[in-house]
């Protein structure tokens, strides 16, 4: 079965909130095959229900990519630790990758966004 591609969020109890994320992983879901948004908490699917619901597809390996501007304590500790139960629990592997705000090219996305709304 092929790889999952997770787009982790925190998550957050207002919508508004959580449709700001959908709206970001959209183009990739769309451009991925086999990419889903979770949470971490506070919204749904959560990292749980998604792992689980794949695993129980017969899906065994998935990569997180989170969407964080850096790794603070829920990506030091806190999703490690769901990783190691979900791993154990299931019998999956899973791969934390980088928070997007570590690769340099959000700095020029964020960049081109600021000259846009200053020559606007």
């Amino acid at each position: 079965m092929s790889r999952r591609i997770i787009l982790l969020a925190h998550g957050s109890s207002d919508k508004r909130w959580c449709e700001t994320f959908e709206g970001l992983a959209q183009p990739t879901l769309d451009a991925v095959p086999d990419s889903l948004i979770a949470y971490m908490e506070l919204a749904s699917p959560s990292l749980q229900s998604v792992i689980s619901d794949a695993a129980k597809e017969g899906v065994t390996e998935f990569s997180i990519i989170p969407l964080f501007l850096a790794a603070g304590r829920h990506l030091r500790k806190d999703v490690p630790a769901m990783i190691r139960e979900l791993e154990q629990s299931l019998g999956v592997t899973i791969d934390l990758g980088a928070p997007v705000g570590d690769n340099p090219l959000l700095g020029f996305a964020i960049r081109d966004l600021v000259q846009q709304q200053v020559s606007s």
